[in-house]
């Protein structure tokens, strides 16, 4: 389970796929390249702090992760959180909260958390990864339209009030610069597929720039020199006041982290035909969250755009995301000094575009259509996130999400009280239908369609405990209850002091395994007794009828008998 992919493929690998790979691997690092700076940027860090994050969190994710093919490096998911968190705790607080967002994520591989991780409901990802994809945009509307605002608000509204302010200092030549990056990144696709339209929009912003003189500020002109040199790692102080401070940030992270990497993952798979490891996946990521800072980089996740371009161009194994992150080195050690002079402007074109992909407006437009509780949890989280904090809005939308999650296992888990003296007589199509059966007098039969969890168990309680006369004996059909949860369990334990108190038995009938087993566990089989507990309702009723001291009234023609632990469930 925690061996990672790469170890799994090596000795498989053909020369003619390490070819593809190495091939795919270079292409994906050069896609990679403006991303990473603009990420660094956008987040509120100096652009090596991003590419930096790309080398040492894409190379980590490939050597240990559980894809073959994800590549790992700075999204855009993370700019409104790592922003957030730099202007609150500074650069020290984001190494702190990013390392501990390591730690949970190696934690919930370990303790496999990948499945579970992939229950969270589609509307709460949408809404936050639209949310972020306005946040995104909003971010790059000084440097598109050179606005020249030296400290732009965090607030959204604060934020575009000021933009409002200020659109009458419109910089055209920088507007030009923007504009021109766009129109190549848009419309390049169709020239070629195998050099990315970012690529060409800085090489062609960047020369047109500085021949013609143009007042564009550059990334020179803001942060000064790119170091080409990854720093030495370092170990930040601890500050137990300030972890505890930054332990929902870094929850956070955590969770945007191990949602972004499982959807790539996922994605890829569908793209290839394979199938990850969730739980090695989050264990690699962890680790590259917690080394990635130590050099200085920001919060590392698998990328979608850049893991698909390496399947597109003959990536299928982790050695394609070693040679991205080998890639960015060279680039960075090599060629470092020429990145500082391009402009803001086209790196902000990148980040419209990737904001533009982001918001994924034909999926929210389609999400609207949705449930009411669907569309209430959707546009919670997308206003949450949009107009306060991506913290808020997870935590929200994951409370209104498991709301809706225990009203819809109440409405969905059916409870019903079945007595001989139900008015409908007619012939059932169920052949073990109670309405076919003799229930005896001082017997009552309920049956619980459905998981027995926190919803239905409360709806189970209301019921049983609206009946006048208790009965002398209690019949549970549970064939349909394939789960039973902890609040189940306690329930039943509560209807067997009752039933004590009052001289009552319980029987439960077509009990299935997990449900089995959870009263094992719970210490509740001994307490109900197996000779109460059976695989169908007719021995369920005539143990009743033994209870009562009536005659069995003896098998049906077509009953299978328990043979060894199997049972015949009705």
């Amino acid at each position: 389970m925690f061996k990672p992919k790469l170890f799994v493929i090596l000795p498989k690998l053909t020369k003619e796929q390490l070819l593809n790979d190495i091939n795919a691997g270079v292409l994906v690092g050069i896609v990679a390249l403006p991303l990473a700076i603009a990420f660094g940027i956008a987040s509120g860090v100096s652009p090596e702090k991003g590419l930096i994050t790309a080398v040492i969190g894409g190379l980590i994710v490939s050597l240990l992760g559980g894809s073959r093919v994800q590549i790992g490096g700075p999204t855009g998911a993370f700019i409104v959180i790592v922003y957030g968190i730099i202007q609150q705790y500074g650069i020290d607080g984001l190494i702190l909260a990013t390392i501990m967002a390591g730690i949970i994520l190696i934690i919930m591989g370990f303790a496999q958390f990948g499945s579970i991780i992939k229950f969270i409901p589609y509307p709460v990802v949408v809404g936050f990864t639209s949310g972020i994809a306005v946040v995104i945009f909003s971010s790059q509307v000084n440097d598109f339209l050179g606005l020249n605002i030296e400290k732009v608000p965090a607030d959204f509204i604060e934020k575009w009030t000021e933009f409002i302010k200020h659109f009458n200092a419109i910089n055209y030549e920088t507007l030009s610069i923007a504009l021109l990056s766009l129109v190549i990144i848009v419309f390049w696709s169709k020239v070629s597929k195998k050099i990315p339209g970012s690529i060409i929009a800085l090489i062609v912003a960047t020369a047109v720039t500085h021949l013609l003189d143009l007042n564009v500020e550059t990334i020179e002109s803001r942060f000064g020199e790119i170091p080409s040199s990854i720093p030495a790692p370092f170990i930040p102080s601890f500050d137990l006041l300030l972890i505890k401070e930054l332990m929902l940030p870094a929850t956070t992270i955590a969770v945007l982290t191990a949602i972004e990497a499982l959807l790539s993952a996922v994605v890829a798979d569908g793209m290839i035909g394979g199938k990850h490891k969730s739980n090695m996946e989050l264990v690699a990521q962890g680790v590259a969250n917690v080394v990635s800072p130590l050099f200085g980089g920001i919060p590392v996740t698998g990328a979608i755009a850049r893991t698909a371009t390496n399947i597109k161009n003959g990536g299928r194994t982790p050695v394609a995301g070693i040679v991205h992150a080998i890639t960015l080195l060279f680039i960075m050690l090599i060629l470092g000094q020429w990145a500082k002079l391009i402009p803001m402007a086209a790196l902000a074109a990148i980040l419209v575009v990737v904001a533009y992909n982001m918001s994924e407006i034909h999926i929210f437009r389609k999400l609207l259509k949705s449930p009411r509780s669907d569309v209430v949890v959707l546009l919670t989280t997308f206003g949450l996130t949009v107009i306060f904090d991506l913290t808020v809005a997870i935590e929200i939308g994951m409370i209104l999400a498991v709301i809706l999650f225990m009203r819809r296992m109440a409405n969905v888990s059916n409870i019903s009280v079945i007595t001989r003296e139900l008015r409908d007589q007619e012939e059932s199509e169920d052949a073990n239908s109670i309405e076919n059966k003799t229930v005896p007098d001082g017997v009552e039969v309920y049956e619980v369609s459905g998981p027995f969890f926190f919803g239905a168990a409360t709806k189970f309680k209301e019921i049983i405990y609206r009946v006048e006369n208790p009965p002398k004996i209690m019949i549970l059909r549970m064939r349909n209850v394939q789960a039973i949860d902890a609040t189940g369990l306690n329930l039943l334990s509560e209807i067997m002091r009752d039933n004590k108190k009052e001289g009552a038995t319980l029987i439960l009938s077509g009990v299935h395994a997990q449900p089995l087993y959870a009263l094992t566990q719970y210490k509740l089989l001994d307490e109900i007794g197996e000779e109460n507990i059976f695989g169908n309702i007719d021995d369920a009723l005539d143990r009743a009828r033994e209870l009562l001291g009536l005659p069995k009234k003896g098998r049906p023609q077509n009953f299978i008998p328990v043979v060894k632990r199997e049972m015949k469930y009705d």
